[in-house]
């Protein structure tokens, strides 16, 4: 099962000097989410009419050989509905996913089913890797986010799409991800603050964030700021998830961030100090990170924000659970948020 999740993800080959407590952390939440995925993989397929083109480098050491020096967390997949291909022309909107997996599970395969429907539905979808704890902190991650979008800009003229309808979606780890891009290319504060000296300028239609992680301060931080709203209506930021992460990834994974925590790692400091593009929120009834995307929604709402909320509630004696459209897009409820993003999406650009 190991051997075959590495289709997806790391399991251990990234862990050696990392110390056994934090690796025994790592390493459990990987196994974990194995568990959970290798059924789930079984049912991955894609659909009819979807050109792939695989492995592309967005950085000249993107690729699987370790020994040679090269990264597999600098490598993108495309996503292509084959009738807009043939069609040609410069139509097709964008999406720019970024997978979740607690910033240390899953590389772009992971996705992979989710983002074959979404092109299904009429997009390009560009699907990205990024180096996973232990590998890198946050900042890192944010950079490489940050070079596949800048090589993704470059490249938008190869294919049939409209430059100005790129979207960007992530979701769980994914979601922080996707706001904490959409920070850095809306605010030359928010840049600075996470290291970037210049976004990529892609200048996004919009966004979807899924199941996102948002309470990412730290509570000495949030204390001595007096945050906005920290703890009040709607629960908005919640000390216990900046916790869990640093057992599981070390305190080191937040190095540098001083400037930006806690600013712009909490909703109610990201909503009141940057202007976000229209967002697509989706989580459910049963998501343990529900509380963090009704926070982001309901601070959205009181800033008056363009904005959607999908939220739906498992039926009885059923569950949807975490990150449900990306895991199994074959529910009732993920075929039902897919369709919402595409109508979402295409009244917007």
């Amino acid at each position: 099962m190991l051997r075959n999740a590495e289709a997806w993800t790391e399991t251990d080959g990234d862990l050696a000097g990392v110390s056994p407590e934090r690796a025994a952390g790592m390493r459990a939440m990987r196994y974990g989410s194995i568990l959970c995925d290798t059924p789930r993989s079984a049912l991955w397929h894609t659909p009819e009419g979807i050109d792939t083109f695989a492995d592309i480098a967005y950085l000249p050491d993107g690729g699987y050989d370790k020994a040679a020096g090269q990264c597999r967390g600098h490598l993108l997949d495309v996503y292509l509905p084959h009738d807009a291909v043939l069609r040609g022309g410069k139509t097709l909107p964008v999406y720019v996913d970024i997978h979740g997996g607690g910033f240390t599970y899953g590389y772009k395969e992971l996705n992979r089913n989710f983002n074959v429907h979404l092109a299904d539905r009429g997009f390009a979808v560009f699907s990205l890797n990024y180096r996973p704890a232990p590998q890198t902190d946050l900042r890192g991650q944010l950079a490489d986010v940050q070079a596949a979008l800048r090589w993704i800009k470059a490249h938008l003229a190869d294919y049939p799409v409209d430059p100005s309808a790129v979207f960007l979606t992530g979701d769980s780890a994914g979601g922080a991800l996707t706001m904490l891009t959409l920070a850095i290319e809306n605010n030359a504060e928010a840049a600075a603050a996470f290291g970037v000296d210049e976004p990529s300028g892609i200048g996004f239609a919009g966004a979807a964030p899924v199941c996102g992680t948002y309470s990412l301060a730290s509570a000495d931080r949030v204390a001595g700021a007096g945050v906005a709203g920290a703890g009040e209506a709607c629960g908005m930021y919640d000390p216990a998830d900046r916790k869990r992460l640093e057992e599981m990834l070390g305190v080191e994974f937040f190095a540098g961030l001083e400037d930006a925590d806690p600013k712009f790692m909490t909703v109610e400091g990201l909503v009141a100090n940057v202007d976000f593009p229209p967002l697509f929120i989706t989580t459910c009834a049963d998501d343990f990170l529900e509380a963090d995307n009704l926070a982001l929604a309901c601070a959205l709402s009181r800033k008056g924000a363009d904005f959607e909320l999908f939220n739906p509630k498992p039926k009885r004696h059923e569950s949807l659970g975490h990150v449900f459209v990306i895991g199994m897009p074959w529910l009732p409820e993920s075929v039902e948020c897919l369709d919402r993003i595409r109508s979402f999406s295409y009244d917007r650009c």
